[in-house]
Order: C-alpha cells, then sequence, then structure tokens
C-alpha cells in the first residue's frame, strides 16, 4: 500500500490539457519563433556578412553553429536554473541576453566579435528561454500533449515565414547591421514569454522517493529479493542528501538509461542534418541565379508546408493510430531522401518544390521528437532528460553547418552540404530503429515478468487452499 501512494504521488496536478496551458502554448509558440524561426531565418544575414568579410563559407557558417551549438550546450543549465530559481526569472534574463547579443553583433568589426556576440550570447539565451518554456508546457498537458507540441512548434515556422522576407527588405534598407539591431530590439519579447509561465502546483516528491519507488519495483518484480535487500537500499539513499540535492536539479542518472542514450545518438546525427539546409537554402538558390527576393521567399514556402507539417503530423500522433517512434521513424527516412534531391534542383520552381517537400516533411519531424522523448524517460524527468538531450546533441548541432561548410568550399558548390545533410539524417534513421527493437523487447520482457508472477501468485493460491482443505 506505501509502494502505490508513493507511486500516485509522482502524477502531476493543476490545470492539465486546456485552460491556462493555452498560454502556455502561446508562450511556446513565441520562443520558438524567436528563438530557432530567429536561427532559420539567419541565411538572408549569411550572403551579406559572407561578402561583407569576404570570407569563406566555413568561416560564416560559424556564427550560427556557435549559437546552435550554445543552444544545446546551455539546455542543462536552463533546466537547473529554472528548478531552483523558477522558470519566469531564468526565460526573463534569457530574452534580455538574447536581446543584448544581436544589438552587440550589429556593432562586430570582424567573425570573432559575431562569434561572441550572436554565436555565444545570444545562444545562451536562447537555451534559457527554449528549454524552461518547453518543459513547463510538458507540465501542463498529458492526453493532449502531441497537439500542444504540435502547436507550440509552429511558432518556429510561421515566424520563419515572416521574419525571412522581413530581414531581407530590413538589410536593403539599413544594411545587416541594422537588421541586426531591430532584431535585438524584438528578441525582447521574450521576456514577456516568461512573464506568460504561470507556476503549476504539481506536488511532485522528493527526488529519492521516485528512485526508491522504482528500485523497490525492480526488487518487487524478483522472487528471491528479501525485505532486509529493500531496507538496506532505504537506509543507502537516506545517506547520501547531497547526491538527492543534486539529483533534484540535475537528473545525471539518465546517461546510464540506454533507451535515453540511445535516443541522444538519433539527436546527434539528427541535428547535422536539421541546421544545413536553412543556413545554405538561400545561398544555393542565388548561385542558381534566382533572384535575392525570389531566394528568400524559398523560406517562406518551406515555412508554410513546416506549419501544415507539424499540425498534421502532430494531431495524427494524438489519434495514437501508431506508435509515435514508428511515425518519427518514416518521417526522419522521408526527409533524408528529400534533401538528397535538393542538388537536382536548379530553378526556381524547382527549388519551391524541393522547399515544400523540405517543409512538410521537416514539420512532421520536428512536431513528435519531444513527444517521443517524453515517452522514453516519463514527463517526470522532462525538464532533466530535454536539458541532457539538448547537451549531447550539441556536437551534431555545432559540427553540422561547418562541416557542410567544408564541402561547399571544397566542392565549390552548395549542393554538397545538402547531400551531407541527407546522409546524416539517414543514419540517425538507424537509431530510432534501435531504439524501437529496444521498447519490443522490453515490452516482451515485461509480459514474461508478469506471466511468471501470475504462475507463482496461482501456485501459492492453490497451496493454501489444499492447506485449508
Amino acid at each position: 500500500m506505501e509502494l502505490q501512494r508513493k507511486s500516485r504521488t509522482v502524477q502531476p496536478a493543476g490545470p492539465l490539457d486546456g485552460g491556462y496551458g493555452w498560454f502556455i502554448v502561446l508562450s511556446t509558440f513565441l520562443v520558438f519563433g524567436l528563438t530557432f524561426g530567429v536561427i532559420k531565418s539567419f541565411g538572408v544575414f549569411f550572403v551579406e556578412i559572407h561578402q561583407y568579410f569576404a570570407t569563406t563559407a566555413t568561416a560564416s557558417s560559424w556564427i550560427t553553429s556557435i549559437s546552435v551549438a550554445t543552444v544545446h550546450f546551455g539546455a542543462p543549465v536552463g533546466s537547473a536554473l529554472s528548478t531552483y530559481f523558477g522558470h519566469r526569472p531564468v526565460v526573463t534574463v534569457g530574452g534580455l541576453l538574447s536581446s543584448i547579443g544581436m544589438v552587440a553583433g550589429s556593432y562586430a568589426q570582424d567573425l570573432l566579435q559575431l562569434y561572441i556576440t550572436v554565436g555565444f550570447l545570444t545562444g545562451f539565451g536562447y537555451a534559457l528561454t527554449w528549454t524552461p518554456t518547453v518543459t513547463m508546457l510538458g507540465w501542463y498537458f498529458d492526453k493532449r500533449r502531441p497537439v500542444a507540441n504540435a502547436l507550440a512548434s509552429t511558432g518556429e515556422c510561421i515566424l520563419t515565414f515572416i521574419l525571412t522576407p522581413s530581414f531581407q527588405f530590413m538589410v536593403d534598407q539599413y544594411s545587416w547591421r541594422g537588421a541586426m539591431l531591430i532584431l535585438g530590439a524584438l528578441q525582447l519579447n521574450l521576456c514577456l514569454c516568461g512573464a506568460l509561465l504561470r507556476p503549476l502546483n504539481r506536488h511532485v516528491p522528493p527526488k529519492e522517493l521516485i528512485e526508491e519507488k522504482e528500485h523497490e519495483l525492480g526488487l518487487l518484480s524478483q522472487p528471491h529479493i528479501d525485505s532486509r535487500s529493500l531496507n538496506n537500499r532505504s537506509d543507502s539513499k537516506k545517506s547520501d542528501p547531497l547526491k538527492v540535492k543534486i539529483i533534484r536539479y540535475v537528473d545525471y542518472t539518465l546517461i546510464a538509461n540506454a533507451r535515453f542514450m540511445v535516443y541522444s545518438m538519433f539527436g546527434v546525427f539528427a541535428a547535422l542534418g536539421f541546421f544545413a539546409p536553412s543556413l545554405f537554402l538561400v545561398p544555393y538558390a542565388r548561385s542558381q541565379g534566382v533572384e535575392e527576393y525570389q531566394a528568400a521567399a524559398l523560406m517562406s514556402i518551406s515555412a508554410v508546408l513546416d506549419l501544415l507539417g507539424r499540425v498534421l503530423f502532430g494531431w495524427l500522433a494524438n489519434l495514437r493510430l501508431v506508435k509515435t517512434v514508428h511515425q518519427l521513424i518514416v518521417t526522419v527516412i522521408l526527409l533524408g531522401i528529400v534533401l538528397l534531391l535538393c542538388p537536382l534542383a536548379t530553378t526556381f520552381t524547382q527549388l519551391a518544390l524541393f522547399s515544400a517537400g523540405y517543409g512538410l516533411v521537416f514539420g512532421a519531424t520536428v512536431a513528435i521528437h519531444i513527444t517521443v522523448l517524453a515517452e522514453v524517460v516519463g514527463v517526470e524527468r522532462l525538464g532533466s532528460a530535454l536539458g541532457f538531450f539538448m547537451l549531447i546533441r550539441s556536437s551534431g548541432g555545432l559540427l553540422g553547418p561547418p562541416l557542410a561548410g567544408i564541402f561547399i568550399d571544397k566542392m565549390n558548390d552548395y549542393g554538397t552540404g545538402f547531400l551531407m545533410a541527407g546522409v546524416a539524417l539517414l543514419v540517425s534513421a538507424l537509431f530510432l530503429l534501435v531504439l524501437q527493437q529496444m521498447n519490443k523487447k522490453g515490452t516482451e520482457k515485461g509480459k514474461d515478468i508478469n506471466l511468471e508472477n501470475g504462475k507463482e501468485h496461482d501456485l501459492k493460491h492453490r497451496n493454501f487452499n489444499f492447506r485449508k482443505s
């Protein structure tokens, strides 16, 4: 009975699947748009900075690469700080850092200063805003979590649709420095997103109770473990309060979770291919002779289909017609194939078709990958899991654009960057297949244990009836 009581306490309390949760969706919507939406639209600045400093594609791509990597590296920091100080103040500070980084970047005199300001400072601000907001969204929704995640993530594509041509217009009117200064002011809206994050009374128990419950469940499933083993385990937990306190803020035990680590490896290779196409699509179109506003329009086309993909496939995931991980496997493979076909497109019409296909499948992938993470580790560990997932994935985000830039510089062809991204995504799908097999074996093992326990229970019941008679 005591074990059952502890099991119930990990369930979140408060308004789930609606109510004020829709304001959390709105906040997350804007955060997605003002972080990753800005990163995806940065290809307009890439062309101007590349020409202004007369540098290589690899050197220019490090700006976006450092920003993406810092978002990932800083994710565990954002998760831990929001647990300690609360989500509102951390997101507000993140918005201020993002704005300061962009404003300082507009005065940069060389690429190194852009690496520090737009790359590191703004990227760290994004980490402090994105991770706590997405974590709170997971707390507010349960049954509707796939739809909530999908709707919130559409902020990335909608703001990409708006910002890409807007950036091009501002660059033409005020130069890239003036456009970046305006963008810095726009980033202050992230502070308003933090103000919307009303704390949710979840009544989450101390971490030691959760881990003790999990350990006890594992021991109880083994028939030859006596009560003294449980007591010894409980005493060892109580004797290490520092470990318990650390786990409360940063659950480092996740690195021992095999399924989580396999999913994180998927994230590494997926990140290699996620960010390179959005950075190089506009330059690739310009290299094919496409006019600059038409090239910028390609990102808008991609954003519209990205929006459709997120809403449609998020709704599909919510219907539970197929397992979410199976749906993710299909979309990742399709995304890799689409990217491999990009170099065949050489006219605006062909590139528009590619952008539409890429946006649709990319949206379908992004709409559900956080939902799959929650299924892998459980919603009560989502905050720490999201931080560690982003940290591990950071290597892919850091190396993706520069690696694509190396291929571009060597081959003198932007199309090779898309080939690299496509191959990386196909490799990432292999890790999802491994995860699916692990899930399958875990389910079968659970059924076997339940069947064995059922047989033991029946045998004890028969012996008891025999003694009575």
